[in-house]
């Protein structure tokens, strides 16, 4: 991908798609359940993981702290398949629809989204299960 140099009004209303990676190169990537439409993921994306998500229909990111390119479920088999992708206004994140082939959480749960942030709560006990 080439940078294209837009206007803001081209990148917040136009057809052209020209995501913009931060200095680091990568994007903000939210992956939701396609059917559910619970989150599954927040992650990071560079031009390669997005050029291969959209290439295969697999999501794949950018793992910051293996600094490599990484393709949910390939240990696993636990693939995120696309659905489909919305881009923001900035064109600086995306959220992906997808269809989980099993648990999205390497701790086996079905989301990296399992537990529940009570805000006044002390730290020491602040968090608790999301399930439903």
């Amino acid at each position: 991908m080439r940078e294209t140099v837009l206007t803001t009004e081209e990148r917040e209303s136009g057809c052209v798609f020209a995501p913009k990676f931060d200095s680091a190169g990568l994007l903000t990537a939210v992956v939701v359940n396609a059917n559910s439409k619970d989150v599954l993921v927040v992650a990071f994306m560079n031009e390669e993981a997005l050029l291969r998500t959209r290439e295969t229909g697999k999501v794949h990111f950018w793992s910051r702290s293996r600094g490599s390119l990484w393709l949910k479920g390939e240990t696993s088999g636990n693939y995120l398949m696309v659905e489909d992708i919305l881009v923001d206004c900035d064109q600086d994140a995306l959220v992906i629809l997808a269809k989980p082939a099993g648990p999205t959480c390497h701790t086996g749960a079905e989301s990296c989204f399992y537990r529940r942030l009570d805000p006044s709560a002390p730290d020491t006990r602040a968090l608790s299960s999301a399930s439903r």
